[in-house]
């Protein structure tokens, strides 16, 4: 039988280890796992313990740390040394495969957390009911949990909500293939547009006559400023100087009266 030391969550159970490697499966094999799990089983719970603030019910981290610790009695050979340097960190893979598979893509608060793990754990005890056949309702979760019925909607909202959807994926069951992307909104760079040149408006009317030409001709036309002083029959200086100036006008009319009292 497995005996435990004091002051130490190991037991000794390198005999019953070394019985169950003799034993064929059957009846006392089980009997040998099982007394294996239940000596290693606060170990287990120890290590469940580590991760007890990552979101997660601490019941479900342990149910996960004893399914890790069933694998490793299963696959441990006494021959490779003392069981607990080969069961830590199959049980801590087994926690950390959990937190990958089911961890959060999206912040969630933590009231909607223990929602989700209520309402998951009071429907696993309804379905596990011999005479329930069939998937249990909001009232029936609600009653079971002393839940309001909003509560249970959150709830079951945030068993499907561990991980985000791709903007690759398709949507429905149509050959077009349309992802999620292709339904979703994008900025429309022409309204800003619009807006710009409605902000100009009023510096550009406020504007002498030549220099309103100069800067269609720049930014409208897209001429130089050598070939804008050609055809305005002044140098290039003058021409950069006018742009300079003109902009900034039109500028500070389009920031409001407080900065053309400034300016």
């Amino acid at each position: 039988m497995a005996t435990r030391h004091r002051h130490d969550d190991a037991p000794d159970t390198q005999q019953t280890f070394a019985r169950l490697a003799r034993t064929s499966s059957g009846p006392e094999h089980d009997l040998l796992s099982t007394e294996l799990v239940e000596a290693w089983l606060p170990m287990a719970h120890r290590i469940a313990g580590r991760f007890r603030n990552k979101g997660e019910n601490q019941e479900d981290l342990r149910q996960v740390a004893a399914v890790g610790l069933v694998k490793a009695v299963d696959r441990y050979e006494p021959e490779r040394g003392p069981f607990e340097p080969y069961a830590v960190p199959t049980i801590t893979g087994e926690l950390r495969r959990h937190f990958r598979d089911h961890s959060w893509d999206l912040h969630v608060p933590r009231r909607v957390q223990d929602l989700r793990n209520k309402v998951r754990s009071t429907r696993r005890e309804l379905m596990d009911r011999p005479c329930h056949t069939t998937e249990p309702g909001i009232e029936e979760i609600a009653a079971g949990a002393g839940l309001t019925l909003d509560d249970v909607r959150t709830g079951l909202e945030a068993l499907e909500s561990y991980s985000a959807l791709s903007l690759d994926a398709e949507v429905g069951t149509s050959d077009d293939g349309f992802s999620l992307s292709d339904t979703l909104g994008e900025d429309e760079l022409g309204y800003d547009l619009a807006l710009d040149r409605e902000a100009a408006k009023d510096g550009l009317r406020n504007l002498p006559d030549r220099e309103r030409t100069i800067l269609y001709l720049r930014f409208f036309e897209d001429m130089t400023q050598s070939h804008i002083a050609e055809r305005m029959g002044i140098s290039q200086m003058h021409v950069s100087r006018l742009i300079t100036r003109s902009c900034a006008q039109v500028r500070s009319y389009a920031d409001g009266p407080s900065h053309r009292r400034a300016a």
